[in-house]
């Protein structure tokens, strides 16, 4: 049995890719949303555009 797999885990809203809890993440692990700063830099760039979106 693997020995991490008891670790918490969240879903990426960007990728839609599981990740799990990180030791660097332990103060904060209800503030974490995306796995990585790629998907965070993506997910703001979408979350901007599709809030001024004119029409």
């Amino acid at each position: 049995m693997h020995k991490k797999s008891f670790l918490p885990q969240k879903i990426c809203p960007v990728c839609q890719r599981p990740f799990s809890w990180r030791k660097k993440w332990r103060n904060n692990w209800d503030g974490v949303i995306y796995c990585s700063k790629a998907c965070r830099s993506h997910g703001v760039r979408e979350t901007f555009s599709e809030t001024n979106t004119h029409g």
